[in-house]
């Protein structure tokens, strides 16, 4: 059993993020704890400077309020991190603060680019310091 699972769910993929929040929630320990990760992959460099701050910050509520829904519908207590950057190391250091000892995280279909698994599972796989379950 673990103490905390850090669960990424993806705002297009919210019956994924169900199913890895069950998975999690089987194998979290009594008064263990479940940490929903929510990245928002923000444009750098000069594309940044043209992306509006109004749209980040409705994709930061909207995240917050489906993964509130979710938490609810689901009946769990889970802390909610909504994080910007990149994906795989946001994930990775959301579970380093965050001091989890296993990530769940939902795999998609691979394309030709990535045929094992999706581009951020397979990099959270090669460079987390903890234990991460992919559910395919």
């Amino acid at each position: 059993m673990y103490n905390k699972i850090i669960v990424p769910v993806a705002m297009d993929q919210l019956e994924r993020g169900e199913q890895i929040i069950r998975r999690a929630v089987g194998l979290l320990a009594e008064g263990g704890e479940i940490v929903l990760v929510h990245v928002i992959e923000v444009a750098t460099g000069y594309l940044s400077i043209e992306f509006p701050a109004a749209l980040v910050e409705m994709e930061i509520q909207q995240a917050e309020e489906r993964l509130g829904r979710m938490r609810q519908d689901l009946g769990i207590s889970a802390v909610i991190d909504i994080r910007y950057g990149g994906s795989a190391r946001q994930i990775i250091a959301a579970a380093q603060e965050h001091k989890a000892d296993l990530i769940i995280l939902a795999s998609h279909r691979p394309g030709l680019a990535n045929y094992l698994l999706g581009a951020t599972a397979e990099r959270v796989v090669r460079h987390s310091p903890i234990s991460v379950l992919v559910d395919r």
